[in-house]
């Protein structure tokens, strides 16, 4: 179906009520369980950004309508606001203002499922903020080119992505973006090049490059000029700069894909690279500054976060391009400012809007003309947009991220730090809640984040977490060995240790709330892809724990994930599987034991608890052979588990109806072994 732009204008007073739902949710009573569909609704405003003038406002909002679309909003005189796209068979999911008179933009099908994403290259659009003059500026893979009445196309292939939008500047092409195109080499040699991308003509010129082979990463200044190139030819990846005014590339650093010498984070305009590295025992990531001279990182770090390491990144003046702050996420997310007037707008905001996480996003950073976009959340809030006018001093209340959500009645999110059964520290979040009171244990629900070397937890509003919550359960969280966010000793403590030390994390987090009074002895498993494995895995090593077990697009074979056989189309790339796989989970004929011990289909017959099993029909990241092999093992040993699979669904559940159906079978399948009065 040809997708149209659909224009429909609206008073700025009737968005605010619209996109806030003033009116339009009730409050339920306090008797009876939130909705699930208030936990997995789409959102209310998905993204929210301030045009470079500050003086128009676009957001992507399904409001109004099944799909998601681009509105922009007026600020000045009338507060007029316009849908500048909607599409009737696609969402949009990303944007950017690349001058105040032009936008540009991605879609994805999220009706289609998570699927879609694997299967397609999400395309490039570009719009007018009235919603004229669309271009289809990249091609979606397998959908047809959308027309913009110019019979003219001009549109690139699927394989160009947006890399950079540059300042509006003088000695900037005005409407002009950085678009890569990828060259999938032999070798495992691959390269991004950059372009430059007229949104209005859909014309294409060079860029001086000399690109250093194989450059798969780059950062640019904010007049879109190339300063770092980051390379990767088979195990060996390498960061290359080229400084303002030099015409040739440099290597700086030179390391492998799991031991990099560090990050690049971001550049600003007077030459400075940023980057991330790991500092002291524990190998927490820090900030600093690259010393030229030297070739080795500033020291002391511009910034550390102990216990923690460096989340986030620079916090540029759009102005400028000058750095004026340190975005970071620790127990929860703060702003470093470096600039004064920053600091005193965060005061401002944090004394407007207490005990919350208070994000700003400024234009004409610290002017007295200041324009800031807030995004104001807390646990139990999932957030709230605000508009602050330095000139006037007005503050004015722009929308709800989700609507329908009481904030009372959501559950309180809390960190804690607990030992391991072998002395290391141990991160776990606690999601308790509302009304719960101490000395009274709760039925548990222990939620093992997929990943695994990622950081799942934060202090803020999460759908899941808060489901669960709801229905009575505390939700144990941990950060077990192997994840990321925590050291870079944390990280490397879980190589190879899938069903194991990681395992015992897990347990150890249930142990330690069960002691603390948290917890009681009515306990389920549940996650997700990695956290599927490690339920299923849980049910086999740790039987008296656990009463029941959820795993959705679970990996229940890490043979059939670390060597695929030809017939299994997945998306795990050939370079992950010969040099990252291998040290991170382990080596199929070298540590053949150990993977087999640690296969829930090998040890199927040891999972003795009842076990409800979801997979993804459309899953590239975990095909559903997996649970079907699972499936057939549990039914030949006598414990068939509750079984679903969901048509054009991937590694993550996208549509909406799946998340609700899913979740009314998660809280019927944990109120049947956790809600009961069996001992």
């Amino acid at each position: 179906m040809r997708m149209k732009p659909c224009l429909a204008r609206l008073s700025f007073g009737l968005l605010i009520s619209a996109l806030a739902g003033v009116g339009v949710t009730a409050e339920t009573r306090a008797d009876q369980p939130v909705p699930i569909e208030r936990f997995f609704q789409r959102p209310a405003v998905l993204e929210a950004k301030l045009s470079p003038s500050g003086k128009q406002l676009a957001l992507t909002t399904s409001k109004g309508g099944n799909r998601v679309g681009l509105v922009v909003v007026d600020l000045g005189e009338g507060n007029k606001a316009t849908r500048a796209a909607g599409f009737s068979d696609a969402d949009i999911v990303q944007f950017d203002w690349v001058g105040d008179q032009r936008l540009v933009f991605s879609v994805l099908d999220l009706e289609a499922g998570s699927g879609e994403d694997r299967r397609y290259a999400p395309g490039l659009y570009a719009a007018d903020p009235d919603g004229s003059k669309l271009m289809q500026l990249v091609r979606r893979q397998g959908k047809p080119f959308v027309s913009s009445g110019d019979s003219r196309d001009r549109s690139l292939e699927w394989n160009h992505q947006l890399l950079a939008v540059p300042l509006q500047q003088e000695g900037v092409t005005p409407e002009e973006v950085v678009v890569g195109k990828m060259d999938f080499g032999h070798n495992e040699v691959n390269s991004l090049t950059p372009l430059w991308l007229n949104t209005r003509t859909g014309r294409t010129r060079s860029i001086d490059l000399n690109a250093p082979t194989g450059t798969v990463h780059w950062l640019f200044d904010s007049k879109g000029q190339p300063r770092v190139a980051a390379t990767r030819v088979k195990d060996s990846v390498a960061v290359h700069w080229r400084g303002p005014g030099e015409t040739q590339w440099r290597q700086l650093a030179q390391g492998s894909m799991l031991k990099p010498a560090f990050t690049p984070s971001a550049v600003d305009d007077a030459g400075n690279l940023y980057l991330k590295f790991n500092e002291g025992p524990e190998g927490y990531t820090v900030l600093s500054r690259f010393d030229f001279d030297k070739g080795a990182p500033q020291r002391p770090a511009i910034v550390t976060t102990p216990g923690f390491d460096l989340l986030g990144g620079m916090v540029l003046d759009r102005a400028g391009g000058r750095a004026l702050g340190v975005r970071v996420d620790t127990d929860g997310e703060q702003t470093i400012w470096f600039d004064e007037d920053m600091k005193r707008m965060q005061a401002l905001a944090d004394e407007v809007l207490p005990g919350r996480v208070n994000r700003l996003n400024c234009r004409r950073c610290g002017a007295d003309d200041m324009v800031v976009l807030v995004r104001s959340y807390s646990d139990q809030d999932p957030g709230r947009l605000y508009l602050y006018e330095a000139a006037n001093k007005r503050w004015q209340s722009i929308s709800k991220v989700l609507d329908g959500i009481e904030p009372k009645r959501m559950a309180t999110v809390d960190l804690q730090r607990i030992k391991a059964r072998d002395g290391r520290d141990l991160p776990v979040w606690l999601t308790q809640p509302a009304g719960s009171k101490a000395g009274q244990p709760l039925p548990t629900v222990v939620l093992v984040h997929g990943g695994p070397w990622v950081r799942i937890g934060h202090w803020r509003w999460q759908a899941m977490e808060q489901f669960l919550a709801s229905r009575g359960y505390l939700v144990i969280s941990p950060e077990f060995r192997g994840s990321t966010g925590y050291g870079d000793a944390h990280y490397k403590a879980g190589w190879k240790q899938w069903g194991q030390s990681m395992q015992d994390d897990v347990a150890d987090a249930l142990l330690w709330a069960q002691k603390q009074g948290l917890a009681s002895d009515k306990a389920c498993i549940a996650g997700a892809s990695y956290g599927g494995y490690s339920t299923l895995m849980g049910l086999v090593r740790h039987p008296d724990l656990y009463r029941c077990g959820v795993a959705w697009v679970a990996v229940t074979d890490p043979n059939l994930f670390l060597d695929a056989p030809w017939w299994l189309n997945d998306d795990v790339s050939s370079s992950g599987r010969r040099y990252a796989l291998p040290e991170l989970v382990g080596d199929v004929q070298k540590d053949a034991a150990m993977l087999t011990a640690n296969s829930p289909l090998a040890q199927a017959k040891r999972i003795q608890a009842p076990l409800l099993l979801a997979f993804g029909e459309s899953d590239k990241r975990v095909p559903l052979v997996h649970g079907e092999r699972l499936r057939a093992a549990l039914k030949e040993a006598g414990r068939p588990p509750e079984w679903v699979t969901y048509d054009n669904e991937g590694h993550s559940w996208r549509k909406v109806d799946t998340h609700i159906d899913f979740a009314r079978r998660v809280e019927k399948f944990l109120g049947q072994h956790l809600k009961d009065d069996k001992p």
